[in-house]
């Protein structure tokens, strides 16, 4: 999930029903996207929320997906399981978040 539409490619924007947050709190969807370039998704139907201020990712999708996740004490990484090649860098800015800090142009 995501609060920011420049992230997502392929977006479709139309009204999708309520997602219900950990304090039970609810956003609005908005739409639906990918993340990823336009010759590769690293994932697909990522939900635009209205108002969600961090994005949520699904370590366990990225898995699914044949990409490696590693976690050091200062970035996350995600590469491709096949070529090793990095594709995402998240830098952590605080003990539980991290931000995208670097994106591969054809992923």
């Amino acid at each position: 999930m995501t609060g920011d539409a420049s992230q997502l490619t392929n977006l479709k924007l139309k009204p999708a029903g309520y997602v219900t947050y950990g304090d039970n709190n609810c956003g609005r969807i908005l739409g639906v996207g990918d993340i990823g370039g336009d010759d590769k998704v690293i994932i697909k139907d990522v939900l635009l929320v209205d108002g969600l201020k961090h994005s949520l990712l699904s370590i366990g999708q990225l898995c699914d997906k044949g990409y490696k996740i590693t976690f050091e004490p200062n970035l996350c990484l995600i590469a491709d399981s096949k070529s090793s090649e990095t594709v995402i860098v998240g830098k952590r800015v605080s003990m539980v978040k991290f931000r995208k800090e670097y994106q591969r142009e054809d992923h």
